[in-house]
Order: C-alpha cells, then structure tokens, then sequence
C-alpha cells in the first residue's frame, strides 16, 4: 500500500522546471540587446528588465559572457502604436493609443549551438494621451517591457 501511494509522485519534483533541452543550463549571460527601432536608449531599458525578471523568475543564473553556459541574444525589432479610443464626437481624436514592442531572441550556448530560437515576444500596454503623445508614450514603455520581459522568461524557463 506505501509502496503504490509512493509510485504517484514518482515523476514530481520541487524546484525549477526547466525544459528538456535546456536541462544542462544553469546560468545565462544577458548582453545588451540591439535597437533596431527609431526609439532612443531602449534597448538598456529591455534588457534591464529581462535580467530582473531572469532573477525574479530564479530558474537561471545571471552570469558574466565568460561564466555562462548559455548566451541571450535580442534584438528589438519594431515599436509601434495604433489608436485604441477616439474623442466623442471627432473619430480623428485619439484619447486612447495600444503600444506594442516586439522583441526577436536566440539563446545560443557555450559552444555555439542554438538552443532556442530565433523566436519572437512581445509585449502591449495601452495609454491616453494627455498634451503630449510622445511623452506619454515613453512613459508608457516599462509596463510594455515588463509584458515582453515575462513572456520572454517564461518561454525559456518553462519552455512555452
């Protein structure tokens, strides 16, 4: 009787469940993604916030290029916004503007070979529009970032 209630949590474990392939993974170097938007100094701002949540996340360690197993490469590939809600009365108004940031990576490892990738996230907020667009915009980006830094983490960590 011990030995069959045993048997059930025979393939259960605590910790980190990474996915098979990345198994022999434990830490990860996270250099500086490339900005291929018109958008100034995003790319510190995206990969800041992939480290933390890499850290939040706990399933890799954030290492150094020389110490890592495995190396995150990205590169920000488009910013853009589209209209989400008109003014009342004017249809040509926008109060409200969606944005969206989209981020191609690969994760190539120590010795080369890709491990994961190329794939594509991406991360949406919305905003409304106060006297400026663009400001509003900016300060729009982190909680787009934070969107696309999680989807980027769990896709490595738990392999979707």
């Amino acid at each position: 009787m011990v030995a069959v209630s045993l048997s059930g949590c025979l393939g259960y474990h605590i910790g980190p469940a990474k996915p098979n392939y990345l198994r022999d993974i434990h830490s990860i170097s996270v250099p500086t993604f490339k900005n291929h938007t018109l958008m100034p100094r995003v790319e510190v701002l995206v990969t800041g916030t992939v480290i933390k949540q890499f850290q939040q996340d706990g399933t890799f360690r954030i290492a150094g290029d020389e110490a890592a197993d495995a190396t995150l490469k990205g590169e920000i590939i488009r910013i853009y916004r589209t209209p989400a809600r008109s003014v009342r009365g004017n249809v040509l108004a926008t109060v409200e503007f969606n944005l969206v940031m989209r981020l191609r990576y690969s994760l190539i490892g120590s010795d080369g070979r890709v491990l994961a990738g190329p794939a594509e996230v991406s991360g949406a907020t919305s905003f409304f529009v106060g006297t400026d667009v663009t400001t509003d915009e900016r300060q729009a980006l982190p909680l787009a970032t934070e969107e696309l830094a999680t989807q980027l983490v769990s896709q490595l960590s738990e392999g979707w």
